[in-house]
């Protein structure tokens, strides 16, 4: 559990460090951590290799899996499910694409929040639906959802769908019940499905509880929950998450939008995964104190930079710069001539702004600040 640890991924074909392979800029882009992964993770899987036959494994008959999620989500959220509920996708991101299949139509307007990292905002406009945005605000130094803007778009007689950050991303806030309650009531008053991407939720660095937008009462019936152990345990690579669908009706429709598309998910993502949510608590709790050191580090460094600012996000490993003040017309290239390889802001719809990963050793986020600094 040494997070100071810098792994060598150059020859690893890691997506994040072939953008920038054969140059000087310092990768702190797509979302996943520099964190080698937990040991219990890493002999579940050299186990299932050795056993030498990696054939056809039907999600639904790993109950080891299944039963990880059950205890997981009575741990983490008191939420009790069935595992009936429980159905297994190769991503996040196919699966609110499959969302999007199953509870609209073509022309139909869904909505997304924004800033929003960028195949969530794709998601309609690649289905052939209207993207309909709805921004978030910055208040007492938390960025929220315009609820007001939320209401005008849902109630437009075309809209019925509404894809869910939460925790967001790039913003990092963490949504409270009391916001849940008026999502809830105004999709429910406007027949507005929501499909909520949870993948951060198990990364909340503040003293706040995540809850599940199908735990909520007024969203169980009208919902799909996004969940993994992807992002949490830096197993992103093995493409598998779940959804949470507690009713029956709904979650046919939702798998009969993939069937004969989206593939089962490999085995060695439902050894992970099992693994993941029942024998790696002390690496997590270790990790949750090394990223909350690191963002009070990063967002102080930031706010010191002439030019940029942030806000101190209170869930995920990442950081939401706003670069406005340089007043530039390509932020990114900002960044790269100083050796720094951010997500560009324009990618989540905001242009002026920039995204730091900071799921990294100390060291290494300190040549990030360094270089920015300069």
């Amino acid at each position: 559990m040494n997070f100071d640890q810098k792994p060598d991924r150059s020859s690893s074909f890691a997506y994040k460090w072939e953008k920038y392979k054969d140059t000087d800029v310092l990768p702190c882009w797509i979302a996943d951590t520099e964190f080698r992964c937990a040991e219990p993770i890493l002999d579940a899987l050299k186990q299932r290799a050795e056993h030498g036959l990696l054939g056809y494994t039907l999600p639904k008959h790993h109950q080891p899996a299944l039963d990880a999620i059950v205890h997981w989500c009575k741990r983490q959220y008191q939420w009790d499910i069935h595992p009936s509920w429980i159905v297994w996708t190769p991503g996040v991101v196919p699966a609110f694409n499959m969302a999007t299949l199953a509870f609209s139509n073509i022309g139909d307007g869904v909505i997304v929040q924004t800033p929003n990292y960028p195949p969530l905002l794709a998601a309609p406009g690649i289905n052939h639906r209207k993207q309909l945005a709805v921004p978030t605000m910055l208040k007492e130094g938390r960025w929220t959802l315009d609820l007001e803007a939320f209401e005008q778009q849902a109630a437009k007689p075309s809209t019925t769908l509404f894809i869910m950050c939460n925790p967001m991303n790039p913003a990092g806030s963490v949504m409270t019940f009391e916001e849940l309650d008026t999502i809830a009531e105004i999709c429910q008053r406007h027949n507005v499905m929501v499909c909520s991407d949870e993948i951060h939720c198990d990364l909340i660095l503040d003293d706040l509880r995540h809850i599940p937008a199908g735990k909520h009462p007024s969203l169980k019936d009208n919902s799909v929950t996004l969940m993994a152990a992807s992002k949490t345990f830096n197993v992103a690579g093995l493409g598998t998450s779940f959804a949470i669908i507690p009713s029956a009706k709904v979650r046919s429709s939702f798998v009969a939008a993939g069937a004969g598309i989206v593939p089962w998910v490999n085995v060695m993502g439902l050894e992970a995964t099992a693994t993941a949510f029942t024998k790696c608590d002390e690496w997590y709790q270790a990790q949750l104190r090394y990223l909350r050191d690191n963002r009070d580090y990063l967002v102080r460094a930031i706010n010191r930079i002439e030019g940029l600012t942030c806000e101190a996000p209170q869930a995920t490993f990442l950081l939401w710069v706003d670069a406005s003040a340089l007043q530039l017309e390509d932020t990114q290239r900002w960044c790269e001539e100083r050796g720094v390889g951010p997500s560009q802001g324009k990618d989540f719809g905001a242009p002026e702004c920039f995204r730091i990963n900071f799921g990294c050793a100390r060291e290494y986020l300190e040549q990030i600040v360094a270089r920015l600094s300069a």
